[in-house]
């Protein structure tokens, strides 16, 4: 398959499900991936384009190099999530016929299967909603405009004359919910609404999917929290909110890494606040970063200076530390974005 050029990568709203559809059509055996530190949108499209997939007759594995987010595997409770070199023996991704990339199209959050994706020589697929990307020698279905790649993989199934399952639509259901902060980001449209209402109908449960996502807090969790938002400072007369977790937070705590995720949202609770910015130290001294704007800020542009991505509302990145170093350098590029 030739190679795009990086320009010519398709972000607009028109994908040629046609074309997908033929790509599914002339192949039988597929490995499905997803980037690093899957959210649920990653997870919860992965598992239901494998149904998808599945339900056609095609043969489907899933293949990471990770473990699965402890507060999502009430998602996969199949154990569908295989990391390489531990559940599944990398010989495995040789014998596909097509690798189908969901959630991201960034080198950085492939460095899982990223040695194995530049020396294949097998069909590349990607089916994605952010607008950033590297030319990973894929075809790409992508639409910076949908609200998750979860509303991708429902418009799939359609292209495809698949039926949503119940299982199906619970994951797409929580894939779409967790984007869209559970239906309240600007990006969500009278569409969301159409095509949340299919999915409930399918067989979604809205009380049972928020329950399993937020209501099943540890208290190791609920204390890194308390932690994390009692150092939040701001900046830029209150527009500006910050904060950072270390790995002493974590593990004096008794916490998880992935118990970190969406304490940003919650500093946007404050009044008066337009842009929200967390550090959270990795392992390796590195600092993850999320951003979030609901002003004018374009995250996505703010996490590129930086060699990350996203979308205009919401993006990550990676800094090198020290804390106070990667801080700095942060907040200078998120102020000239806010002013």
């Amino acid at each position: 398959m030739s190679t795009l050029d990086r320009s010519s990568l398709p972000t607009d709203s028109s994908i040629d499900w046609a074309r997908f559809v033929e790509l599914v059509e002339s192949h039988q055996r597929f490995v499905l991936t997803t980037h690093v530190r899957p959210d649920c949108d990653a997870v919860g499209s992965t598992l239901a384009m494998a149904d998808i997939l599945e339900t056609l007759g095609k043969q489907v594995t899933i293949a990471v190099g990770y473990q699965m987010p402890p507060n999502l595997n009430w998602l996969d409770s199949e154990g569908r999530f295989q990391q390489v070199g531990v559940h599944l023996d990398p010989a495995e991704l040789d014998r596909a016929d097509a690798i189908l990339v969901l959630d991201t199209s960034a080198w950085a959050q492939l460095a899982h299967l990223e040695t194995f994706l530049k020396k294949t020589t097998i069909p590349k697929i990607v089916v994605d909603h952010h607008a950033i990307s590297d030319d990973i020698g894929a075809e790409y279905f992508k639409n910076d405009k949908a609200e998750a790649t979860g509303t991708l993989v429902a418009e799939a199934a359609d292209a495809l004359g698949v039926d949503l399952t119940p299982k199906m639509a619970t994951a797409l259901f929580a894939a779409i919910a967790t984007d869209t902060g559970w239906m309240r980001f600007p990006s969500v449209t009278s569409d969301t609404y159409r095509l949340v209402g299919r999915l409930v109908d399918a067989g979604a449960s809205p009380p049972e999917i928020y329950r399993d996502l937020y209501e099943k807090e540890t208290l190791p969790r609920l204390q890194l929290i308390g932690r994390v938002l009692a150092r939040t400072e701001t900046d830029l007369d209150g527009r500006l909110i910050y904060t950072w977790v270390r790995r002493a937070d974590i593990e004096e705590t008794g916490a998880r890494p992935t118990d970190t995720e969406d304490i940003i949202n919650d500093t946007l609770a404050v009044a008066g606040t337009e842009g929200a910015v967390i550090l959270v130290e990795q392992i390796n001294g590195t600092y993850k970063v999320s951003l979030r704007s609901r002003n004018k800020m374009n995250c996505a542009e703010v996490a590129a200076l930086f060699g990350g991505g996203g979308h205009k509302a919401a993006a990550g990145a990676m800094l090198d530390g020290p804390l106070e170093t990667a801080r700095e350098r942060l907040l200078d590029a998120v102020r000239d974005a806010m002013r």
